[in-house]
């Protein structure tokens, strides 16, 4: 008898669930998972590893992004450290957007269908369907550094975006706040402790500006009808 589909997918889901949980503790019980802990050490592995440094970055970046227990801050100050603002910036704006479409195709693959079948067309965005607000609300999180990078990529994953709009989004969303934390990080590698005030306003910044101007948009003064004569 043909398995079906659902039942083949909810296996596949189920086995590649643990195989990721087993990977993560195998890596909590080596040093491995130091790397995202000791900043230090991370940056002297880069240095060793040469010109497959930035595979090293990319690597752990999307790594971090597809377990979601992992950090991605320490590599990408890491990658700023070694490399500078500017390739730093595309390391790690490299690494997060591979994470992010890695763990987006798993939520698209493994849950899509369920979530339909359960909550309609709308997924679990209730009253949210429209392919463009799907992608500004993708963007803005991305210029959010206290929302969770991973959980968004794994929840639009369930929702009805397009897969290219989720990219494009992300991608777009990723390089403010992937510059920052490469630029602060090159300082921090050059001694200038002084950047961290400059750093924490401009991510205090991209944090409350969407914030203000969807709270403008929404409760400012309505447009004055015209006069008609």
């Amino acid at each position: 008898m043909k398995m079906q589909s659902p039942v083949l997918k909810l296996t596949i889901t189920t086995a590649a669930l643990i195989a990721l949980t087993v990977i993560y503790l195998a890596l909590a019980d080596s040093e491995y998972l130091r790397l995202f802990a000791e900043p230090n050490m991370l940056v002297a592995n880069i240095r060793d590893m040469g010109i497959f440094g930035p595979m090293l970055i990319i690597g752990l970046m999307s790594i971090a992004i597809v377990l979601n227990p992992l950090p991605s801050a320490p590599v990408a100050l890491a990658a700023g450290a070694v490399y500078g603002h500017t390739w730093g910036t595309i390391y790690v704006v490299a690494g997060a957007e591979l994470g992010a479409i890695l763990a987006f195709a798993i939520a698209r693959w493994a849950g899509y269908d369920l979530t339909r079948r359960f909550f309609g067309e709308t997924g679990t965005l209730k009253g949210i369907s429209s392919q463009n607000a799907l992608t500004t609300l993708v963007f803005i999180s991305r210029l959010i550094p206290f929302i969770s990078f991973d959980l968004v990529s794994y929840a639009a994953g369930l929702s009805p975006i397009k897969a290219w709009r989720f990219a494009v989004a992300t991608l777009l969303g990723l390089v403010p706040v992937s510059f920052a934390l490469a630029h602060f990080g090159a300082e921090i590698g050059n001694g200038d402790y002084r950047a961290l005030v400059g750093i924490i306003l401009v991510i205090g910044l991209l944090t409350i500006a969407p914030i203000l101007f969807r709270f403008s948009r929404r409760h400012g003064p309505d447009p004055k009808p015209e006069n008609s004569e």
